[in-house]
């Protein structure tokens, strides 16, 4: 029962970091109105710069820590650094007026909720494999279901707050729910297997890096999907706002039930193909997305691509941590960094290629279908690397 109550904590963790993850881009239209902060597309976009790098900081470092304080401690201090980040932008909306201290608070949240965010994907995906033993794969992609589930909750929450005049209601709400996950988690034990031998661990196996560059690529393509599909389908395919939000809740809605039918789907004989089947999905994926003209066939093409995307990044984790489990925390932060360093190149690389490069958004897109083309390469040689690793 301690287990199971354990367990239980971790999924919710992992669906409020979904929201708190998401709170700040579900907001978008908040800080670039006229009638909100005012703030210009590119202010907005360097908005997210502390995010990206803490997040990679955090999840690089958050091994270390959990050797020298425990993993337990790891989690509270990014469940903190997470509430920190929602009462900071929850207080930003008293400083609308003066926009210059409100972007400098909106600075240190999100480089907060980037701490957070690499700290706590990395020990809650660490603490779904320990305490599932035989059901790793099925854990994490539950686990990783809850989070995507939160990631498609926080654009209806905004927008249903935004009707009632109180878009800072949803940073409040997740904050008091944050400030329950740390009760609750002081409360528990959470002790796990990797803690007693993490200690020894030194350098990460060769084997390794094939799941490292797999995340990486993967990291660029769930990026071009989540934080561009607004801009292309509106700019150059006419299609109107709502129905660009409608496309991006049914990527980011797809990944969740993706997640959700995967994980029933999921067992040892069944993984290997769906892990190396996604790839070939998403190149597919992209080509729907960037021939889609019009609003119908823009929603099925990125409901499509959150079908290919969903899986892929739960198993890399659940995977190289089955592979190396005496390096299971290590693996998760690293694995963790390395999507936040995709997320980096997809989102600041873009407007570059189509700036100075001159690529259109149908080409960029175009282009999605040689990263997931170089994602399936990269997963079948993971495969390959840890079948015969077993024997």
């Amino acid at each position: 029962m301690p287990r199971r109550t354990e367990i239980h904590l971790i999924y919710a963790t992992g669906l409020i970091q979904g929201l708190a993850l998401v709170t700040f881009p579900a907001a978008s239209s908040i800080f670039t109105s006229s009638r909100g902060f005012g703030f210009s597309n590119s202010r907005y976009g360097m908005m997210f710069v502390p995010q990206v790098i803490l997040a990679i900081f955090a999840s690089s470092l958050g091994p270390r820590l959990a050797r020298r304080w425990t993993l337990k401690h790891v989690l509270l201090s990014g469940l903190a650094a997470d509430m920190l980040a929602m009462i900071l932008l929850a207080c930003s909306h008293w400083l609308q007026a003066s926009p210059g201290t409100a972007y400098a608070i909106l600075l240190l949240a999100t480089g907060s909720l980037g701490f957070g965010f690499g700290t706590v994907v990395m020990a809650t995906n660490t603490y779904a494999q320990e305490l599932s033993p035989g059901q790793e794969n099925r854990a994490v992609l539950i686990l990783n279901a809850l989070l995507g589930a939160g990631t498609a909750l926080a654009p209806l929450l905004v927008a249903i707050f935004l009707g009632l005049g109180a878009w800072w209601l949803l940073p409040t709400i997740v904050a008091v729910a944050l400030v329950g996950l740390l009760l609750l988690s002081a409360k528990e034990s959470l002790k796990t297997v990797a803690e007693k031998t993490t200690a020894s661990s030194g350098t990460l196996p060769s084997g390794f890096w094939l799941f490292a560059a797999a995340v990486l690529l993967y990291g660029i393509a769930e990026t071009l999907n989540g934080n561009w599909s607004g801009a292309y389908l509106t700019g150059d395919r006419g299609v109107s706002a709502k129905g660009a939000s409608f496309a991006l809740m049914a990527f980011w809605g797809m990944v969740t039930i993706g997640r959700i039918v995967f994980a029933a789907l999921s067992s040892r004989k069944t993984v290997p193909w769906i892990y190396v089947g996604l790839p070939v999905a998403l190149i597919l994926a992209f080509q729907a997305i960037a021939h889609a003209g019009d609003e119908a066939s823009g929603v099925f093409a990125f409901a499509f691509a959150g079908v290919a995307c969903s899986a892929f990044f739960p198993l890399c984790i659940s995977l190289s941590g089955q592979a190396f489990p005496q390096f299971a925390e290590a693996t998760s932060g690293a694995l963790v960094a390395f999507y936040q360093s995709g997320y980096g190149i997809a989102a600041f690389g873009v407007g570059p290629l189509r700036d100075l490069g001159g690529l259109s958004f149908g080409a960029v897109y175009s282009l999605g279908s040689l990263v997931s083309a170089l994602m399936f390469f990269v997963a079948l040689a993971a495969v390959f690397y840890v079948a015969k690793r077993n024997g």
